[in-house]
């Protein structure tokens, strides 16, 4: 019984390096069949605003499975990345990206004998990535960085999960909280408490900087890593960089309903036509997808090919011994076809349990909808951010005369350093303001009352947005300015 997927070969150097590929699960009679569908920069350049036709949109969602080559947005049309929608329209939450070091792929850590074998677990759906941005005055713009609970807690729970499964005994969540307190703390908070529910593995955090400077010099440390999205990108590429390159990077993109497994490395568009990409981390990505879907034995079979091929010093012209002739891509994937059934030197690959093998669920009748419950908030004042060229004493005269009884003008900032009631005459400034009311201990305010303050305030100048101040629970939900 064949397992039916969606496949995409993607621009550039995608369809070489997919042909190839589909090529090792054929020799290996991998139980696949194939839907092909359209997506890409061809599908934008047509007319199709989100990179794909509506028959791949409903094929996709069909079947479950997505297998896609690289694939490219084009530049300066406004439109989103092919890559970010795919996994966020589908919520595949979790990205997985495992990284080690490969025999024949040489690094400064495989010629200094530090063998690398990490995992790297990225939320995929959230942060900087829901791409809402506006500029507030001409010279300031201001993006809108997302995180949630339910969201934090999905994507560590998965992580927690996988480092069971493959029997790691630690965990580490990057973070920085130490500065983005409630973003960052929110999901360092959900870390900590996911984390008791495992005891068997050690978890620890670590402020991503600090996180990026281990990396590079005792990655042997680390087993794996959590992360939110933007940071979680950039350490991905960083490790990616520590095994060899985006070539040998595999990625597993993991949802409830639909999941994706990619080449994450680009469209290469210098050498496409050429037949010299190198298929190998489509391949790994393909042997992760094998696992996904049950079928171990030929994901062992086929990794323990690469593998052999690696260490027997067959390359493609962009890694490997240059005093051994370089392969074109037919040329290794025959060599890799050809070594199936072998296993390397180190030992071969016979399980392993990277992911939860899924049944398909039933197909959803409306979208998903999670919040705490049972939680009390108070509104307690309104940040108004505003466009303006007067000094801070100015404005703040300005400010006090929208003021009511419930009111009290608390703070002015400037790029989120305080500049009223006290500050430096050395803090240089834009043309952007941010004015905090609050409402004074013991009165109650509504939503109204604080619409009605930005309201009033833009008779007297131009307010760019307003943000509610609340508190849950009693604990404020709003960060204090630098200096304040």
């Amino acid at each position: 019984m064949k397992t039916k997927i969606a496949v995409a070969n993607g621009d550039g150097i995608g369809p070489e390096i997919m042909q190839a590929v589909l090529r090792v699960f054929e020799a290996n009679n991998a139980p696949l069949e194939y839907e092909f569908v359209e997506m890409g920069k061809s599908y934008f350049d047509a007319g199709h605003s989100t990179g794909m036709t509506d028959a791949a949109k409903a094929t996709i969602e069909n079947l479950g499975l997505l297998f896609k080559g690289p694939m490219e947005t084009p530049k300066g049309k406004g439109v989103k990345s092919i890559n970010v929608t795919a996994r966020k329209v589908w919520n595949t939450y979790a990205n997985q990206r495992d990284f080690r070091t490969l025999n024949g792929v040489d690094t400064v850590f495989s010629k200094a004998g530090i063998p690398i074998n990490l995992t790297i677990i990225r939320e995929n759906i959230e942060d900087t990535y829901g791409g809402i941005e506006h500029l507030l005055t001409y010279d300031v713009a201001v993006g809108r960085r997302i995180i949630t609970r339910p969201g934090s807690e999905q994507v560590i729970r998965y992580a927690f999960e996988m480092a069971r499964r493959k029997g790691l005994k630690k965990l580490a969540c990057g973070h920085k909280a130490n500065i983005m307190k409630l973003t960052d703390g929110l999901f360092l908070e959900v870390f900590q408490q996911v984390a008791k529910e495992y005891a068997e593995i050690e978890a620890t955090d670590i402020i991503v900087d600090d996180l990026c400077m281990k990396l590079v010099t005792r990655p042997e440390t680390f087993e794996a890593i959590v992360l939110t999205n933007l940071q979680g990108d950039i350490v991905s590429d960083l490790c990616a960089g520590l095994v060899g390159g985006l070539g040998f990077a595999p990625s597993a993109n993991i949802g409830d309903n639909i999941s994706i497994f990619e080449a994450v490395h680009g469209t290469a568009p210098d050498i496409a036509g050429k037949g010299i990409a190198n298929p190998t981390a489509l391949l790994l990505s393909g042997i992760s997808m094998l696992r996904f879907l049950g079928f171990s034995k030929n994901a062992a079979d086929i990794e323990n090919a690469l593998l052999y091929t690696l260490e027997q010093g067959v390359h493609t012209g962009d890694f490997g011994d240059k005093a051994i002739p370089s392969s074109n891509t037919n040329a290794f994937t025959d060599a890799i076809i050809a070594n199936l059934g072998r296993v390397p030197a180190g030992g071969g690959v016979y399980s392993n349990p990277d992911f939860e093998t899924k049944e398909q669920k039933i197909q959803p009748l409306k979208n998903k909808l999670t919040a705490t419950k049972n939680i009390s908030e108070e509104m307690v004042g309104v940040d108004v951010f505003v466009e303006s060229k007067i000094q801070p004493a100015a404005l703040a005269e300005l400010a006090k005369t929208v003021l009511t009884d419930n009111f009290e003008l608390v703070m002015i900032s400037n790029r989120g350093t305080q500049v009223w009631p006290t500050g430096s005459i050395y803090t240089e400034l834009v043309n952007e303001y941010r004015v905090r009311f609050e409402k004074k201990t013991d009165r109650t305010v509504t939503q109204k009352e604080l619409l009605h303050i930005a309201a009033d305030f833009s008779e007297h100048i131009k307010v760019c947005s307003a943000e509610f101040l609340m508190k849950f629970d009693g604990k404020i939900g709003y960060t204090l300015a630098q200096g304040q």
